[in-house]
């Protein structure tokens, strides 16, 4: 476990422009990547020989057990012992990331650090850096995400034989965040969306008491945390029956969803995938209905890069993981959304969804 970890440190390295420059890393999902430890205070620090992650008291007895690939130090005052450990090795400048340091931190660091003659850089070398490398899954990576995915249905399936007229929204998020927690997932990927009847046309609905009804759409967009690694999948079910509108929404959506897959292999430019799911919802006359990107990447993060979406210029790459969701919302109707979770390989995509995609009728 300990090769892979230590891999990535490596990777991060050839960020590192000299022999008295390091990296500051203080975002908490980048450094568990790099060390298998994820914590809510602290900061790793790498330089061209070591590398060294500083937590507090409350940390400290469970990185040791936990972190990979470094060596974990206990801190009383992080700046302080960053500066103690700097000057050790004599580092003269230090890159850090500029993404998720709070402009109040970044000046404390800026100023405390020049006191003792170290340069803050802020460029963004560095999180260009943890991006190209993130965006890529290895396997351990991928295997972590697939189990996350098997959560999450297993859940879902279940979940099902409670989806009946009378069930309140909330019920239904709630259910599903236990029996997700049952299996094996760590936490849910995000708050759970279970929204019915009028409010699937929100793509983001929020649950509440609403109660489900006989003819409704019910939409769940739902994803498992396991060992740090999201799932993300949404299904759209009825409820007794299903109108002839919405199950013409529904056909359009899915014809959408399964063009896109045609599509997603390395080498072809992620806007094309988005382009070839809204074609097919834009030449049905609903185009103006389907307001978001096709997709996105998953990872630690439950949205990262690459986007799939118009405005893209990612080309796509084998290990990359990304959803195809297209969406029909007809304010004050109904919505529909069908999302599955792809591996990227060289001639197509591995899907780690494998839920049923046409249409349930409960």
């Amino acid at each position: 476990m300990t090769d892979y970890y230590q891999k990535r440190i490596d990777s991060l390295k050839t960020a590192i422009n000299s022999v008295d420059e390091a990296l500051l890393i203080t975002n908490e999902v980048n450094i568990g990547y790099f060390t298998g430890f994820f914590h809510s205070e602290g900061a790793l620090l790498v330089t061209q020989d070591k590398t060294w992650l500083l937590v507090d008291f409350r940390y400290h007895e469970a990185a040791q057990k936990k972190s990979h690939a470094c060596e974990v130090i206990c801190f009383q005052r992080l700046s302080d012992e960053l500066i103690k450990l700097m000057k050790e090795v004599q580092i003269a400048s230090l890159r850090i990331e500029i993404a998720y340091l709070s402009v109040e931190r970044y000046l404390f660091f800026k100023k405390k650090f020049a006191e003792e003659g170290i340069e803050v850089l802020t460029d963004n070398a560095l999180d260009e850096k943890i991006a190209s490398l993130r965006i890529i899954k290895d396997e351990t990576e991928i295997e972590k995400l697939r189990k996350a995915q098997q959560i999450a249905e297993k859940a879902y399936l279940e979940l099902l034989n409670d989806v009946k007229p009378g069930i309140t929204e909330r019920m239904l998020a709630a259910k599903m965040e236990f029996l997700m927690k049952n299996y094996g997932a760590e936490d849910k990927s995000f708050d759970l969306i279970t929204i019915t009847g009028k409010k699937t046309s929100l793509p983001h609905g929020v649950p509440s008491d609403d109660v489900v009804r006989e003819g409704d759409f019910v939409t769940f967009d739902f994803g498992a945390i396991y060992e740090g690694y999201h799932s993300d999948t949404t299904r759209t079910v009825a409820v007794g029956h299903a109108d002839d509108d919405m199950q013409k929404i529904y056909q359009i959506v899915l014809e959408a969803q399964l063009k896109a897959l045609t599509v997603v292999k390395a080498g072809v430019a992620a806007s094309e995938v988005d382009k070839t799911a809204r074609d097919i919802i834009t030449s049905a006359g609903y185009g103006k209905y389907f307001g978001h990107s096709t997709g996105h990447g998953v990872g630690l993060d439950i949205h990262e890069n690459p986007a799939v979406s118009t405005r893209s210029e990612a080309i796509l790459q084998a290990g990359m993981i990304i959803t195809d969701e297209p969406g029909i919302y007809l304010p004050n109707q109904f919505g529909v959304r069908i999302e599955d979770m792809l591996c990227v390989t060289e001639s197509g995509y591995e899907n780690f969804v494998t839920l049923p995609k046409e249409l349930i009728i409960l």
